[in-house]
This record gives C-alpha cells, sequence and structure tokens, in this order.
C-alpha cells in the first residue's frame, strides 16, 4: 500500500494489496495529467519513445531509467545525533519486529538481483552496525548468484572489532560519514566525543584487506567548511577517496535552507586554494559523485612555470581562468596548463545545486520494507506487509515495479513551494 509517511510505525497490508500508484499519475493533478505532463518545464523533455506502462522486468520508470543500485536500510536506528539529521534527543525508533529480518532482507535482495538485474547493494541506516546479525546479512547476500557488488554505510563506530569479519563474509567496500578529524568540530556535529573510534575503524578497513574506502563529508556553513582543505588532506594521505556531499534538506530540527547551505561550486573554491582538480575522464554510469583527479597546486605551478612561488595565488596563468571559478569547465582549462602529480581523487555529491537526477539509479527499501523511489518521496510502497502476508516473489515484484514506474522526474529542491520529507535520513536511509 502507499502510505504518508510521519512519525515510522509498523505497517501490515493485505496480501497483493495495491500500491496506491497508478502508473504516469501525478497525485493531485486533473485526471488524464501524468506526473511527466506536470513536471515538463522543470526538467528535461521526456524523450518521444518513452515507455508507457511499468516493464515486465528490470525496475524501469516513466523517463526510462532504470534502477540497479539498491539501497536497503537496516535500522533507523543510530548512535550519533548529527546535526544535519537528527535532534539533539533523538528520535521515536521503530520496535524491532516492525523491520525486515534477514531472511527477508536476503529474499528481496534476491529479487532485485534476479528479477529486476541490480548490480549494486548498499546497506545503510541509522547505523547498520547495531545490526548484532550484520555480518550474517552481508554472507546471505554475498551468496547470490548473480553476486552484486557489496557496500556498507556506516559512521564506523564499533567497526574495529568487525571489519575483517564483514570482509570474509563477503563485504567489498565501505563509506564512512566523517564530517572533521577535529575532535571538538566532530564532537559538536554529532553531538557524541567518539572520534577516536571512527578513526580506529577505518584503520581497521585497511588492515581487513577492503579497498577504496570512501568518506562522505557534510560541510557546514560556520562549522567545518574551513577544513575541506585539511580534510581532503587526511584522506589523500590515508589513501581513502573523500566525497564532498551538499547538505539536503533530510533534516529534523528542519533548519536546512537553500540559501545558506555549502554548495559544489563554493567547495570547489576551498579546495583551489590547495589543490588543482581536474573532472576525471572515466564515465560516471549513474554514480551521485562527481569525480576530480587531485593535484597540489604549488607542485603543479612549479612544474607549469618554475619562476612561480606558492604566493602568485591561485591564477594559473596571467591571462588563465581562476580556480575559484564556479563551473567544472573552468577547473578543467585550469588543470591542463600544470602537470603536477596526481595525488588521488575526490568526489563531490551536488544533489541540490547540480542535481543528477535525470540519470538517477536507485531504489531504495527502509529498515521496515518500503520503497523508495527517490529519498525526497512523499509516500511509498510497503512491501513487507504483503510478504508477511504470504505473497509470492512474483507479487511483491510487480509492487516494486510499479512503485518504482512512479519515480518523479527529480526532487525539486530548487522549486519554489518544495516540501521537505517528514522523514529524515536516519529513518529513510541512505
Amino acid at each position: 500500500m502507499s502510505v504518508a509517511l510521519g512519525i515510522p510505525t509498523a505497517r501490515t497490508a493485505a496480501p497483493g494489496g495495491t500500491t496506491g500508484l497508478t502508473p504516469g499519475a501525478e497525485p493531485g493533478a486533473a485526471p488524464g495529467t501524468t506526473h511527466a505532463e506536470t513536471h515538463v518545464g522543470r526538467h528535461a523533455a521526456l524523450p518521444a519513445d518513452r515507455p508507457s506502462g511499468p516493464a515486465a522486468s528490470a525496475l524501469l520508470d516513466r523517463f526510462g531509467r532504470t534502477a540497479t543500485d539498491l539501497r536497503i536500510s537496516l535500522t533507523d536506528r543510530c548512535n550519533l545525533r548529527c546535526t544535519y539529521c537528527m535532534p539533539a534527543e533523538g528520535l521515536p525508533f521503530l520496535p524491532p519486529p516492525a523491520l525486515l529480518t534477514r531472511d527477508e532482507i536476503t529474499r528481496l535482495a534476491r529479487i532485485a538481483v534476479t528479477e529486476f538485474g541490480v548490480r549494486q547493494i548498499r546497506f545503510t541506516g541509522g547505523e547498520p552496525l547495531l545490526r548484532k546479525d550484520l555480518v550474517d546479512i552481508v554472507r546471505d547476500v554475498a551468496a547470490l548468484d548473480p553476486r552484486p557488488e557489496i557496500s556498507l554505510t556506516t559512521n564506523a563506530i564499533g567497526l574495529a572489532s568487525r571489519a575483517q569479519a564483514l570482509a570474509d563474509a563477503g563485504l567489498d567496500r565501505i563509506n564512512v560519514s566523517l564530517d572533521s578529524v577535529h575532535p571538538e568540530t566532530f564532537a559538536a556535529i554529532t553531538r557524541r566525543p567518539f572520534l577516536s573510534r571512527v578513526l580506529a575503524g577505518i584503520d581497521a578497513v585497511s588492515a581487513a584487506g577492503l579497498v577504496q574506502t570512501k568518506i562522505n563529508t557534510v560541510l557546514m556553513p560556520g562549522v567545518n567548511d574551513d577544513q575541506a582543505v585539511e580534510l581532503l588532506e587526511w584522506a589523500l594521505a590515508g589513501g581513502h577517496q573523500l566525497r564532498f556531499i551538499e547538505q539536503m534538506a533530510l533534516d529534523a530540527d528542519r533548519t536546512w535552507e537553500r540559501d545558506t547551505m555549502i554548495t559544489a561550486a563554493q567547495i570547489r573554491e576551498r579546495l583551489s586554494t590547495r589543490y588543482v582538480l581536474t573532472p576525471h575522464d572515466a564515465p560516471r554510469d549513474g554514480a551521485p559523485a562527481e569525480l576530480f583527479q587531485v593535484r597540489d597546486r604549488t607542485a603543479a605551478t612549479a612544474a607549469a612555470d618554475p619562476t612561480a612561488t606558492a604566493t602568485d595565488g591561485p591564477t594559473a596563468t596571467s591571462d588563465g581562468p581562476t580556480a575559484t571559478s564556479d563551473g567544472p569547465a573552468a577547473i578543467a582549462d585550469l588543470a591542463t596548463t600544470t602537470d603536477g602529480r596526481m595525488l588521488g581523487l575526490v568526489g563531490i555529491i551536488a544533489s541540490v545545486s547540480e542535481p543528477f537526477c535525470s540519470d538517477c539509479r536507485r531504489t531504495r527499501l527502509t529498515a521496515e520494507g518500503g520503497v523508495r523511489s527517490c529519498l525526497f518521496s512523499h509516500d511509498e510502497t510497503d512491501l513487507l506487509g504483503p510478504m508477511r502476508a504470504g505473497a509470492s516473489d512474483q507479487v511483491v515484484a510487480d509492487l516494486w515495479r510499479t512503485a518504482m514506474w512512479g519515480k518523479p522526474a527529480g526532487h525539486e529542491m530548487n522549486a519554489v513551494g518544495f516540501a521537505q520529507p517528514e522523514r529524515t535520513m536516519s529513518a529513510i536511509g541512505g
């Protein structure tokens, strides 16, 4: 069934219950008006050969996008209280019986892989390490055929003691949320003094043999936005890929404002005081992060002009573009004038200022088994109720397809009248 979202509650549905989502229908629109038609002018025009109904296979939407990346939230609980996510006092959490069980998670993952062709599965939360059966869940999903790539997004508290077991179970990669390497700033953001435990968890990931660890960072004005260069320096030194994420309207305190958030252009500007960024030439392939090659500005400038010094400022040449230009093209032009050694990669996820909705390939399951076609959806389709009532895999798959067929063209955070979802990131799962 389709439900309006507020404080999380347990939900059930009769077997074979409808989703409440009519393919092509826009809630509140006049009869016969489709979502696509309602949003023309705010998003790219639809192709002339756009599909006319849910596909018999795959997770296709009306805009021709196919979801191949599944995010599964394992719990809405978290042991941090990050200011951009949860209130200081926390939120009401779901009772354990309302959560997907290990077997239900494996079943849904199997349907996604075998029926829809999903290639990537990421476990999220809340904080997924709070699931005592996490290692077993990873092992179950790693045994699927075909085997998906399996990753985990975590705050890394408790990871030090479990990293090796997760790697042995089949986990391929870990994303760690970390907004500062300063204990005081970390405590101010998370409302918990656990930085040392997070850093120990990151070290344990490398010791366990997992590679390509990604560090997810949200910059906030007046809090940690002056630490961007330092964070990147730290990540490069540790062999990690730092990814800056624009703050999104998913906080419980409703303090997010479009005009005060740190944008991708501002992130690039801050990094340019120390580094030269060159857009990576690998295909983005639907990934949320735009990748940049990173070179040290002083070394790169010296390589391009041996007479230049570090005090010459961010301008690459006397008449060339500056690193404070707003767009990636300007950064690319700057980088072509230098040949300094590449230090690594950095990613920027510009969900708000440079949205990538037109190539979104994600589908999401909440901890209680609800399909969300978009992070900013105001409703979701329940799969857990029908599953527990005896629905077949085919019925579950059809409910899931119909839910994704109703995926909107974009999140509309930049639109006048944008309404923030009732549920926060911790309750949705990233």
